[in-house]
């Protein structure tokens, strides 16, 4: 198996096939051996696990996930890779790999097709500039059992804030929404080529097999956290008008008084228990007007 991770076997490799880094796509190779290992150990990934890869690179985690799953799956959009993964991760029998762009494709179709009787999961060393769409894909296809990515540290950090922190967000919200997060460990810039400006962190989301909240209607309830978060450090009955217009301020007063909360409360220091019940009184209201 070739060392992708060693600077002086990368190098000549990619030299051979003529290849650049691509800013736009966000391309960071890595060149410290532990870091896929770690991710690919963290991940819990065995033999009766599928595993659907995002962005393989040029194979470092491919490897140390191909070693371990029952198949991978990897979606990579770049096709002046194709000669090189031929050469670092053609030899691995349970490896797939689908040149195409994550976010056009049917997740849960392509899971249901590719891993019939295993374990989904899903791993990635996501690009920055796209993070938020592909993890949001990944979270609403509902398929995967954890979703371990690898991605700038102040988004892993929002992941998994509490409310009423600096880091808790609508962002925050809408992952705990569908999964737990456990924060694993951090990766400094050195450990990639090019060397990013920023730390990278690593994160798995335990994919929830049950929501403990009862919420009447999810679209309703992310409008709430959207309109919640708009106005940060505001009274949340200004978030809740601009974000519901027919409310208007004193409906929104109302919805939250409904809902047992003083009417000065902030939106960003509650949770999803707290978003729920407000959500609910929006809903009861409309299914009165």
């Amino acid at each position: 198996m070739i060392d992708v991770c060693d600077i002086q076997v990368m190098k000549p490799l990619l030299a051979q096939h003529g290849f650049h880094f691509s800013k736009a796509k966000g391309q960071n190779f890595l060149i410290s051996r532990w870091v896929p290992e770690q991710i690919a150990e963290y991940s819990g990934v065995d033999r009766n696990t599928g595993v659907l890869e995002i962005g393989p690179g040029i194979g470092p985690l491919t490897q140390q996930l191909a070693l371990r799953a029952g198949k991978v799956c990897a979606v990579e959009l770049d096709r002046r890779l194709e000669p090189i993964l031929k050469q670092t991760v053609g030899e691995f029998p349970n490896l797939q790999i689908i040149w195409d762009d994550v976010l056009k494709q049917d997740i849960p179709a392509l899971v249901k097709e590719k891993f019939p009787g295993l374990r989904p999961a899903a791993c990635a060393n996501l690009p920055y500039y796209i993070t938020s769409p592909i993890l949001s894909a990944l979270l609403e296809a509902e398929c995967f059992d954890t979703v371990t990515v690898m991605v700038q540290k102040e988004v892993a950090q929002r992941i998994a804030a509490k409310p009423g922190s600096a880091d808790y967000s609508a962002f925050t919200v809408f992952c705990q929404y569908y999964a737990e997060p456990e924060l694993l460990f951090d990766v400094p810039a050195h450990c990639f080529l090019p060397q990013p400006k920023v730390t990278s962190a690593v994160v798995t989301l335990h994919v929830r097999k049950a929501r403990p909240w009862d919420i009447a209607d999810s679209d309703v309830f992310f409008r709430t956290v959207r309109a919640s978060f708009a106005m940060r450090r505001k009274k949340l009955a200004n978030g809740l008008a601009a974000g519901f217009p027919e409310l208007g301020k004193e409906g929104a007063a109302e919805v939250i008084r409904l809902a047992g909360f003083e009417e000065n409360v902030r939106g960003e220091t509650l949770g999803i228990p707290e978003f729920a019940r407000i959500a609910n009184e929006i809903v009861k209201r409309k299914a009165m007007a």
